[in-house]
């Protein structure tokens, strides 16, 4: 079993600089899902409920990130097709949630929701599985590719990214009406300032992640199987 070398601090920043783009977009989520969905009709005593599916989300997902990255390898990496993939169902959704309540989806109601509401719905499970998909891989990869020594420098430096990003994510709101970015809108259209927000998330996102994409190269199955002390896998 061979020792893993150490990382440069760029190089360790490297591998987790997409997290800091991935918990924008978790912040962005936990600031405004709540206005988003009483824009769009939901009764407030009820927005408790919408709550259940991120962490229900969270408990499915990420179990499964880890059982089936542990068994991809391709040209890509370990880890990445999957960090990338999520990063962009991600931005897709990010670009969409926010515009829910301008899509003419006229007034039919399913059991006692409206269709932008549902629209909302979706979006909110579709954008919370896509923010797990892109969360995980960062932790794995640390564990794939850091040595013992500087584990705790690695996840230091992966904690500072995710709480840096939290903070912007939630500032994000405040800055554009600061500027002057309408915070108020016609009942049912979500304000521009958290549209904007959403737009803005969703460019750091992809930008950070195709970052850590571009400049991390993942251990190809043999060496793996030599830093771990296991059998090697068939690549595939």
């Amino acid at each position: 079993m061979s020792t893993k070398r150490d990382l440069t601090f760029r190089q360790l920043v490297d591998l987790s600089f997409g997290f800091f783009g991935v918990q924008i977009a978790y912040a962005l989520q936990s600031a405004n899902i709540s206005r988003i969905f009483a824009t769009l009709g939901a009764d407030p005593h009820q927005l408790s409920f919408f709550w259940i599916l991120p962490p229900l989300m969270g408990m499915i997902v990420q179990p499964l990130i880890g059982k089936y990255s542990d068994r991809t390898w391709c040209r890509m990496g370990r880890r990445k097709p999957y960090l990338i993939v999520g990063a962009v169902i991600a931005v897709l959704v990010m670009l969409l949630l926010p515009n829910a309540g301008s899509l003419n989806f006229g007034t039919r109601l399913f059991l006692g929701l409206n269709m932008a509401m549902w629209f909302g719905l979706f979006s909110l499970i579709f954008l919370d599985t896509s923010i797990n998909i892109a969360m995980q891989p960062f932790k794995m990869m640390v564990g794939d590719m850091v040595n013992e020594r500087q584990k705790t420098t690695a996840y230091s430096i992966q904690s500072f990214l995710c709480n840096a990003g939290s903070l912007v994510g939630y500032l994000f709101p405040i800055f554009f009406t600061w500027i002057g970015i309408a915070n108020t809108a016609p009942k049912g259209v979500v304000p521009d300032s958290v549209i904007w927000s959403f737009y803005c998330g969703a460019a750091i996102l992809i930008l950070c992640v195709m970052y850590t994409f571009l400049r991390v190269k993942e251990m190809p199955p043999k060496e793996y199987a030599e830093f771990h002390g296991i059998t090697p896998p068939l690549a595939g």
